[in-house]
Formats: structure tokens, sequence, C-alpha cells
């Protein structure tokens, strides 16, 4: 692990266009087909591995409306997508999202872990609880499950997970030829466990990968969504429009940890997602800024996926100029709440009508890291130095843009000494300076043993 604190890096591809980009595809850069290309999701992987980042992160969802975002349209399942990328990679860490309100915990650790092993230790999971109600209907349920159930499912989820990736103890397999021993089978842990939501009897036919676990990284901003965070998240993805914001979320989540759960603070690697454009001039990459923001955010296209938070409501049905329907905030409250709730108490607050509370979510709000490849790396400097983060998701979004990023602001952050010049270790894990979880079972014994 890395002696001194440095500044991490993820890359976030968005393929076609995600929310606030419905139009980015009609970029030459970008293939039409670029969500469900292979070839595509390489070059920026191989791009990102070539600046040193840390990890490449794979968003997700599995439920689509019409008025979907083309990337969420039509794009490749994440474990699949990062199984290939494993291969064609050699150091860049792999995360991937997976929910754990519509997957099976044994088939779902068993694809995490067999990543794991593919990737040599780079793998991760974003743990959702996953926010898009109809994802329901996906799956067999009338209704998605109310905000307790959820994280009640992820918390036991999570441990579970950790529990089968333990199955095994390292030295398991001795694969003997002289003696006809493959396993020690007294190393091979049956799991029996019986919870609130979940009953998987064990052991996972996998060993542990040289990271032993992959790491686990959550996202929730609800007040359950950061104790999920505080308490088994690794890595912290998160959104904060500036300093103080970010300063104070990374304060929560870090005290969260350690007074509620106990655990050292530094073992959480704080990343929020920030929007990059770098020009050749400060006042260059502001109209670069501008410009894309009006092609890539049109009022129509937030007018269509306005309804995300709450549920995917229509909200093409109502008069634009009439007051904001504050009713449909009951569409949201198994779906991203905490977001609807903000958006319906900030439209009722200033009397606003749904055309000017859709304008408000479109308003152009411009991004602290754009200008001069120095301007973008000292603010850069700037957050991380005021421990509002430990790193950053950047957001790959019009490829030339992240081009230059890699090739231009990277070497300026390895030049004043707070990012690597070089990898130094081989499982993502090491790249975030998190230690190697010791195998629960190997540490029984060893404390049986001692006197």
């Amino acid at each position: 692990m890395a002696s001194k604190r440095q500044i991490h890096l993820g890359a976030v591809p968005y393929g076609t266009g995600g929310p606030g980009s419905h139009t980015l595809w009609l970029d030459p850069e970008i293939p039409g087909d670029a969500s469900v290309s292979i070839a595509w999701f390489t070059e920026i992987a191989l791009l990102a591995e070539r600046g040193c980042f840390d990890l490449v992160f794979i968003v997700d969802s599995q439920f689509i409306t019409p008025y979907s975002p083309p990337h969420y349209l039509n794009r490749l399942e994440p474990l699949t997508l990062l199984s290939a990328l494993a291969t064609q990679t050699s150091r860049i860490g792999l995360v991937g999202t997976a929910t754990t309100s519509f997957n099976s915990p044994f088939n779902l650790v068993r694809r995490l872990g067999s990543l794991d092993l593919i990737s040599g230790g780079r793998a991760g999971w974003n743990v959702v609880t996953t926010g898009d109600a109809g994802t329901a209907t996906n799956y067999g349920l009338e209704e998605h499950y109310d905000y307790d159930t959820r994280y009640g499912r992820a918390q036991e989820f999570v441990e579970l997970a950790r529990a089968l990736w333990d199955s095994y103890e390292d030295d398991a397999f001795v694969r003997d030829r002289e003696t006809g021993v493959f396993l020690d089978r007294a190393k091979q842990h049956v799991l029996d466990h019986r919870g609130e939501y979940f009953s998987v009897r064990g052991p996972l036919n996998l060993v542990r990968s040289p990271q032993g676990h992959p790491v686990v990284f959550q996202a929730g901003d609800s007040d359950q969504g950061r104790d999920l965070g505080a308490s088994v998240g690794e890595g912290i993805f998160t959104h904060a429009p500036d300093i103080p914001a970010g300063r104070a979320f990374y304060d929560d989540l870090k005290t969260r940890a350690e007074t509620k759960f106990g655990r050292d603070p530094d073992e959480l690697v704080i990343m929020p997602g920030i929007k990059v454009v770098v020009g050749d001039t400060d006042e260059e990459a502001r109209e670069i800024e501008a410009v894309n923001n009006d092609r890539d955010h049109t009022f129509a296209a937030a007018l269509a996926e306005f309804g995300r938070p709450f549920g995917w409501h229509d909200f093409t049905q109502y008069d634009l100029d009439a007051p904001f329907p504050a009713e449909t905030l009951e569409h949201g409250r198994r779906s991203f709440f905490t977001q609807a709730k903000a958006v319906t108490e900030r439209a009722v607050e200033n009397g606003w009508t749904l055309r000017q509370t859709v304008e408000a979510t479109r308003h152009f709000r411009k991004s602290e890291f754009v200008g001069s490849p120095a301007t973008v790396a000292d603010k850069l400097v700037e957050w991380w130095e005021a421990r509002a983060c430990d790193g950053f998701n950047v957001g790959v979004d019009h490829p030339s843009n992240f081009r230059r990023f890699v090739d231009e602001v990277v070497p300026i952050l390895q030049e004043r000494g707070v990012f690597r010049a070089e990898y130094d270790a081989t499982t993502l894990r090491g790249h975030l300076g998190l230690p190697v979880p010791v195998n629960r079972h190997t540490a029984a014994r060893a404390a049986a043993a001692t006197p």
C-alpha cells in the first residue's frame, strides 16, 4: 500500500449518453452503438489505464421507458462487460453496479468472485438497492420494496457475500500429486446462513483472489444510505456541488464509520463524480462547457427524464404552466425518494410551475473543474487537500475531452507528487490503499492455536 496519501481517480463511461446528456451520441467520435460495443469500452479502459487510473466504473439499471437516456436504452450487463475488459487490461480496477434487491446472493457473489479471479484481484462491487421502482415489475413483484426492506436486504447481502468469499482458507487446495490430496477438507467451510432476508447454505465453490474480496462501493445519500456506506462501504461514490458540501459529506461518512460502526475511517475512500472540461485556456473551456450543456440537455430531454426519481411518473401529461403537482411525490415513495422530496419541496417553497421546476433541474450549474489543464489540476488538488474527497470519478462524456484530461491534466498531478506516475500495485485494493481482508476462518484457527 502507498505510504502517503494520494489522489484516486476513476473513469465513468456514459456511452451514448446518460441522464442530462441525451444527445451525447451526436458527437461524431462516439459510435452509435457505443453502449454495447466492447471495442469502445476497451478503448476507454485502456486510455484510463494509460493514465494510471485506479478504476473504471460501470453504472447500471434494469428498468427503462421510452424516455430513458440513450445509454440506458441499450447497454451491456456490467459484470459480463467487465469480465471482457479484464482480459484486455492489466492493472486498472474494474467496478460494476449490481443490486441487492433483485439478485440471488449466492449467484451474484459467485459472479463477482469470478470477475475478481479473472482480473487477478481488480474487481469492485457498487452495491445499490435500486431506486428505479419499476424494476420490481421485471422480477414478478407488484411494487418495489420499501426503504427499510431495501437497506435491510443490502446490509445482510454484503455481510453474507463476505462470508461466502471466505468459504475456503487460502491454503485449502493442497494439490499434492504424490499424496493424491487435492483439498484439505478441514479448510472448506459451510456457511449455513439463515438471516432475516436470505438463507444460504454454502460453501461458495470459488477461492479468494489476490485481494481477498472484491472492493465494496456504495453510493446512497439518504440517512439509511449513508449508514450503509459507513458500515460496509470501502469506496464511496457521491456528488458534491462545492468544497463545503464535499467536506460535510466526507466528515459525516468518516465520523459515522468510526463512531457508529467502529471502523477505521481511512478505510473509506470517498470519490465524488465530477464533470471536467479541458481547454487551451480557461475562457475556451468555459465556452466548450456552455455549448455542451445547451446541446446535451435540452428542455425536452429534461422533461422526459424528470420523472425518474418519482418512479418514472410521466410528467408530460401535465400543464407545464400550472403549479407543480406536489401530490406526485407519492410516486417516488419507493423510488429515489430523497431526490424527489428535495425537488418537490423546492418547487412548493418557490411557488413554481412544472415548467419552472424542470428548468431549475436543467439549470446550467458551472462545474468547478473547467479550464486549462493547470486550472483543472489546481482545483482537483484544492478539493483533495481540503478533505472534501479522497479522489474523483471523472465522467467520460466527449472522448476528446477525456483524452485531454489523461494526457494534459494527469501529468501535472504526477509532477506535483499527488498522483502515481506508474502503478505500484496489481490489485484494486492496492491502488486504493485498502488492506486485504483476513480470512475469518484462518483468523479463528490462529486464535485457537495461540496459548
